[in-house]
């Protein structure tokens, strides 16, 4: 596959990812490094939907650890059960956040983000990391956002 999105502009969201994903399948799809596609997936994504940051922790020794990511410097690790990203962790399902100031114990990476959402990836029935994806505008998430990327991180959880 070409290293170019097409991502059609006057499309609804649902359509861009109706378009995207299926390229982004592509990418991966003949790569075997976990990385790569992390990265991939990521650039993707926020090319396409001018996300505000973009990106992964992974499950590691008892934490997540932050893994390719776009946007500003993030957190580096999170515990189970801490901010959204550790609360959809241990709850093993995805967070829609559309104020991420009324989230208790909201770990603020950034200023600016103001809603997100998380996806967890799953290895066999686990949790092995985790999407984060968060805007710079609140309540810029929704049902469409986390049926797609729920897809999009099921792809992945497969070739895990």
């Amino acid at each position: 596959m070409s290293e170019n999105l097409y991502i059609p502009e006057s499309a609804t969201k649902a359509e861009k990812y109706e378009a995207v994903i299926p390229q982004i399948k592509a990418l991966i799809s003949g790569e075997p490094d976990l990385y790569a596609n992390l990265a991939n997936i990521a650039s993707a994504l926020k090319e396409a939907f001018g996300f505000f940051w973009v990106g992964f922790y992974l499950v590691k020794e008892n934490q997540l650890v932050l893994g390719p990511f776009q946007g500003p410097i993030a957190c580096t690790r999170i515990s189970l059960g801490r901010g959204v990203c550790g609360t959809a962790w241990q709850e093993s399902k995805t967070l829609l956040v559309p104020d991420v100031d009324a989230f208790p114990g909201h770990i603020a990476c950034s200023a600016a983000s103001k809603s997100e959402i998380v996806v967890p990836v799953f290895k066999d029935n686990t949790v092995a990391m985790i999407l984060d994806v968060d805007s710079d505008q609140l309540n810029d998430f929704d049902n469409t956002d986390q049926i797609y990327l729920e897809k999009l991180m099921g792809i992945l959880g497969a070739q895990l």
